[in-house]
């Protein structure tokens, strides 16, 4: 079983147009939303991937309806919680098809309450069983504890659960105290958290390397976009490709982590869950909408990806 949290969920919608111009009217001709934030990007993965998953995100409002309905829809199964106030947010990706660029705009999480988050946490701590994963992903919301992230961490493993994060800046250096199993961030959140740039693959392995011995966790991966990933675990150093570049990135770092998460679930070492993570990151880039992936294709480009077995 692997326990998704969603604290800080959103409607994800991607348009699509020809050529982004400011100060004009679009009509785009391709639209995707999807139930979103990096907590329901892995769930999706996940259950893709044809992992158990249980999501369990935040939710208020009709946006929240929208999503809770939306997931089952699709097929993930969620135990939602219930914030006393607002909306659940939405984020909006717009893609230039003739640069292939994305031009982002994400609106902040509507204000939550020490209620909201208490019963936040009890929910997570209630479907967490002993041997399970769980999953802490994105920004936490506003108005939830500084060390929000860092307690979910230390009730999951009290709980006899395996925990990966991905957040970044206080979250993510709170959360290193908590010693989670595995963190996985991108190169520039890598470079935040250590106080210098990530800009090659020897950072990138030095900066896991530094992460890992602050922490305590069994493994990093840092995500390097097209340029690949590394992973420090123990004394295993391990860089991943994939010859694979597809039009629609966002949430791909998402579709990495379930990957990884996935393999480790069911139990298999390292370097094959590397190859897993890579190959669902890829699919992830090829399919428009975040989270989203086709398992046939994601096994096919795991097989394709280059796992590389570096020296220190």
């Amino acid at each position: 079983m692997i326990v998704c949290v969603a604290a800080n969920p959103s409607i994800d919608k991607l348009f699509e147009v020809t050529t982004l111009r400011p100060r004009t009217i679009h009509r785009p001709d391709g639209f995707v939303a999807v139930p979103g934030g990096k907590g329901l990007n892995v769930a999706r993965a996940a259950v893709a991937l044809g992992a158990r998953v249980l999501a369990v995100p935040l939710l208020a409002g009709h946006a929240g309806r929208w999503i809770e309905e939306a997931l089952t829809a699709e097929g993930v199964p969620s135990t939602a919680v219930w914030a006393a106030a607002g909306e659940t947010r939405s984020s909006l990706s717009v893609a230039d098809r003739d640069s292939g660029e994305l031009t982002e705009f994400y609106e902040d999480g509507t204000e939550v309450t020490a209620a909201d988050w208490d019963a936040l946490a009890a929910t997570t701590r209630s479907a967490v069983s002993d041997g399970a994963w769980v999953t802490v992903s994105g920004s936490a919301p506003p108005g939830a504890p500084a060390d929000a992230y860092a307690s979910l961490v230390r009730m999951a493993r009290d709980a006899g659960a395996a925990v990966a994060v991905d957040t970044r800046g206080d979250a993510l250096l709170r959360s290193l105290e908590a010693a989670p199993d595995l963190i996985k961030i991108n190169d520039v959140e890598a470079g935040e958290a250590i106080g210098r740039a990530v800009d090659t693959d020897g950072d990138a392995l030095a900066a896991a390397g530094e992460l890992v011995r602050r922490s305590g966790a069994s493994a990093v991966a840092i995500t390097r976009g097209r340029r690949g990933s590394v992973l420090v675990a123990g004394d295993l150093r391990l860089r991943a490709t994939v010859d694979a570049v597809g039009p629609y990135p966002v949430g791909s770092g998402d579709a990495f982590l379930a990957g990884l998460v996935v393999g480790r679930d069911d139990g298999a070492d390292w370097a094959d869950a590397l190859r897993l993570a890579a190959g669902a990151a890829a699919a992830n880039a090829e399919e428009a909408g975040a989270g989203r992936l086709l398992a046939g294709r994601a096994a096919d480009l795991a097989a394709r990806a280059e796992i590389i077995f570096l020296e220190d």
